[in-house]
């Protein structure tokens, strides 16, 4: 595949180079765009599929928050006397774009923060502004088809996201790492933890027990101050 057609910063695709010459890559890029070609309506929207990567650049990357899969739903806002359904997707693990309202899991992520910081959680979801300070929101599967969950986990996106993990802990220092839930544990593997912060937590859904309280959020300002660096975790 040219390098040139991927809508992805220079620094990245000097990073994934290997990654996105392969041919399970090319694999991937047949998959998602056959579904286009389907007419079926994907998340993110295909703008955003590579938004993480186009706000966060590899080398200011100081935390990465392993998201699984997109939200695969929309939500109704009224526009004046439209009603206009806006796709809760927008490329980066688990934020929503405003004026859209937080997510359960993404309600507990705000309830730790401001449990354990000076956060004041807002109204809505979006995280962008921690997005361009520094921290990846980075899901492992990085597009899903309207209302049907992990419905692209067989396009093979978990090889590149792997990728993107172990390619950050092998180029670079000092990176916090959240993984959140048995799923996002699994890569503890792929990171080395004499060069960076490993902070596991359960996941923060709901149905999940023990993410308010786990911390995670404390340890990484502490790992980073320590350092010398510092997160604004404000939205």
């Amino acid at each position: 595949m040219n390098l040139d057609s991927i809508k992805l910063p220079l620094e990245w695709k000097e990073l994934l180079r290997e990654e996105l010459e392969s041919t399970y890559f090319d694999e991937i890029r047949n998959a998602y765009y056959a579904e286009l070609k389907r007419g079926k309506i994907l998340y993110p929207p295909p703008r955003l599929l590579f938004h993480a990567f186009n706000t966060t650049l590899p080398q200011d990357t100081r935390v990465v928050i392993l998201g699984q899969d997109p939200y695969h739903g929309s939500v109704a806002v009224r526009d004046g006397e439209c009603v206009v359904q806006i796709p809760q997707a927008m490329g980066l693990s688990f934020s929503v774009p405003s004026p859209l309202p937080p997510p359960p899991s993404l309600k507990n992520i705000y309830k730790e923060l401001a449990r354990t910081t000076d956060f004041i959680p807002p109204t809505h979801g979006d995280l962008s502004a921690w997005a361009r300070r520094g921290v990846l929101l980075l899901n492992s599967i990085l597009s899903v088809e309207a209302n049907i969950p992990a419905s692209h986990k067989h396009f093979g996106w978990q090889h590149f996201s792997d990728a993107v993990i172990a390619k950050l802990s092998m180029s670079y220092d000092g990176i916090v790492f959240m993984l959140w839930g048995n799923y996002a544990k699994q890569k503890i593997a792929l990171i080395d933890s004499t060069k960076h912060c490993i902070i596991t937590a359960p996941h923060p859904s709901p149905l999940a027990k023990g993410f308010v309280g786990s911390d995670c959020f404390l340890k990484a300002n502490a790992y980073l101050k320590a350092r010398g660096k510092s997160m604004d975790w404000s939205l």
